[in-house]
């Protein structure tokens, strides 16, 4: 039995390809780590606009986000992605990811 036709666009598909099921996989992984690598960023900045760390934890802080940045870069590199392939489209409520 089929749902009944809403007018609606059918969502995207999961395909089942063996050729691309790492690829996809690394994008999916990739997308749940920038999405976190977002999320302690901006911590990190509420804390230093609050004042709550020392200049050393702040350099400490500004060069583990910029080898984690470039990381990012490396593992994209390596599977063919690009950051607009890990920022999922969520619809009404946009992009995943902001903008870097």
């Amino acid at each position: 039995m089929t749902a009944p036709h809403d007018g609606r666009q059918p969502g995207r598909r999961i395909e089942l390809d063996p050729e691309s099921v790492g690829r996809d996989l690394a994008a999916l992984v990739l997308t749940l780590v920038e999405l976190i690598r977002q999320l302690m960023e901006r911590q990190a900045l509420r804390r230093i606009d609050q004042g709550d760390l020392s200049d050393d934890r702040i350099e400490a802080l500004g060069r583990t986000l910029m080898a984690l940045e470039e990381r990012m870069a490396e593992l994209r590199d390596h599977f063919g992605l690009t950051p607009e392939d890990l920022n999922i489209d969520l619809g009404p409520l946009g992009p995943l990811l902001s903008p870097d």
